[in-house]
């Protein structure tokens, strides 16, 4: 297997995190590893509400953490959520000054929106519902200016080289279809800065790329993954049939958008106080149980928003008019659809794995900010402060020097993944360990994935495997019902503070096997 030594920090990934904790570490070398071409299929660029930050006068870090922590139920670390709300500011300002033209009011302060199970409108946008994108666009101009930042394009990581628990390389192959032989890169530290795992349900609105596959990767090489199970639904992404789904923001409910059904009954009024503001979960259950009973869920922007829809949230307008439908005139379909992983690889309060010399940023992370139900934009704001976490954390380690930049040539053909097996493993996922869920439907989705793990030998796919049954496997384990997490055999939450969970993918396969000899 080819080996290229170098001195550059290895960063895995290319959103929001891994632009950000580039453009930190410079001077110092980077190296970033990306599937596609930078700003291509990452999550970050496809977020569309914004970053939550105490902007306004009226507001504070305190109530931001305070509503944080609310919506988490009972898992969430006060300690993550307090210092992350208190920096929140700092990052808007400085992806300000990086050229974020984030929107303003004509007095010159930042427009900002309400979104659900915040007490204050605090999301920072962009062009109404761009805010991902045009960060994204902000942070990637900087890093091409950069000369201490080199992006290796059209690489996919596979795994990592292991000297005991310590990372010592990461082996990477093409991302073309074909794939490649593997090559070996190793550097002087490891930042995973990559996306979550939504795309692993078949109905999602994570990019097709975002399948577990870092999370795995860690896991195959040991990492402490914490609380898999927790994984976010989206209430109102669009319902059109599309993969993946496009997503309605929740921004839109924040401007007075409301759900109903086919009979034009507001179905969120008897669910809870807060209505369409509830916790995402609450809202993400009420969606599903529409569309279980045949009932047809829809956001409607008409008597609020009308033909502003068009100019104020741009992405959902074009969403809509390529199916067919004006969101001016017509109701949007929606369904509930899985959106972001609070969990991920366990990282303590500097960002650091479990792994030595592997940091994590970003949704492969489990900081502890989200815990079982992540508030609405804190997500985008997590990668910005971890990203520096880590960037400082790595600095201290690592001089400030120059290093070539490496010569990558991909050869042969790779083992990829087989197209029906992963289509086969996404519906397990959303038929099994979607939204509601029950012993039987997780030993169903224990027994499948393990049978499709036999069926393959690539890497790619075996890392999302790992991430699927370590999502199914905590899922089994936790028998109460707690944010995102909810078991109708278990339906009560146990206690107002619940117990992260902490497990390896050893610990995991272990149930997993088990319940195969039954």
């Amino acid at each position: 297997m080819q080996e290229i030594s170098t001195d550059r920090v290895v960063i895995i990934g290319a959103g929001l995190g891994a632009l950000y904790a580039a453009l930190r570490l410079a001077p110092r070398p980077v190296l970033m590893i990306s599937p596609e071409t930078l700003g291509i299929g990452a999550s970050s660029a496809w977020a569309q509400g914004g970053v939550a930050a105490a902007m306004d006068s009226g507001d504070s870090p305190a109530s931001h953490a305070r509503d944080t922590v609310v919506a988490g139920a009972g898992t969430v670390d006060w300690n993550v959520a307090d210092r992350v709300t208190r920096e929140a500011r700092e990052h808007i300002l400085d992806l300000t000054n990086l050229g974020t033209p984030f929107d303003r009011t004509p007095e010159g302060g930042y427009v900002m929106n309400r979104e659900a199970a915040h007490s204050y409108a605090r999301v920072v946008r962009v062009k109404g519902d761009q805010a991902g994108a045009e960060i994204m666009k902000a942070l990637i101009a900087q890093v091409r200016d950069e000369p201490a930042i080199q992006v290796l394009e059209g690489a996919l990581a596979t795994g990592f080289i292991m000297d005991g628990a310590r990372v010592n390389g990461v082996q990477v192959v093409s991302s073309k279809p074909q794939g490649s032989a593997p090559i070996v890169i190793k550097g002087p530290a490891y930042l995973v800065a990559a996306g979550g795992s939504g795309g692993l349900f078949a109905l999602t609105t994570n990019p097709p790329r975002i399948r577990g596959q870092v999370i795995g990767m860690a896991a195959r090489a040991g990492a402490v993954i914490a609380d898999p199970e927790f994984v976010q639904f989206h209430p109102t992404a669009i319902d059109v049939g599309e993969d993946p789904a496009p997503l309605a923001t929740e921004a839109l409910r924040g401007e007075g958008a409301i759900l109903i059904n086919k009979h034009g009954e507001r179905f969120m009024l008897t669910e809870h106080p807060d209505a369409e503001l509830a916790p995402r979960d609450i809202v993400a259950r009420a969606v599903y149980t529409q569309t279980q009973a045949g009932l047809r869920p829809m956001l409607d922007t008409r008597a609020v928003l009308g033909e502003r829809v068009k100019t104020q949230f741009p992405a959902v307008a074009e969403a809509c008019a390529r199916n067919g439908f004006d969101p001016a005139v017509d109701p949007i379909p929606v369904a509930a659809a899985a959106h972001y992983h609070m969990g991920g690889i366990d990282t303590d309060d500097k960002g650091r794995s479990s792994l030595d010399n592997l940091w994590v940023c970003g949704e492969a992370s489990s900081t502890g900010l989200h815990g079982a139900n992540r508030l609405a934009s804190n997500g985008l704001l997590e990668a910005l402060v971890y990203a520096r976490i880590c960037a400082d954390g790595i600095s201290e380690i690592i001089a400030e020097s120059k290093a070539p930049e490496i010569d990558v040539t991909f050869e042969g053909q790779g083992d990829i993944p087989d197209d029906s097996l992963v289509m086969q493993l996404r519906r397990t996922m959303t038929d099994n360990v979607g939204v509601v869920r029950t012993a039987e439907t997780l030993v169903t989705a224990l027994r499948t994935i393990a049978a499709l793990e036999e069926q393959s030998t690539s890497e790619t796919f075996r890392n999302m495997t790992a991430t699927a049954t370590l999502i199914t496997a905590a899922a089994l384990m936790r028998e109460e019902s707690r944010g995102a997490h909810f078991r109708t055999d278990f339906p009560v939450t146990d206690g107002e503070v619940g117990t992260r969970t902490r497990i390896t993918l050893t610990e995991a396969l272990a149930l997993r096997n088990s319940i195969a000899k039954e």
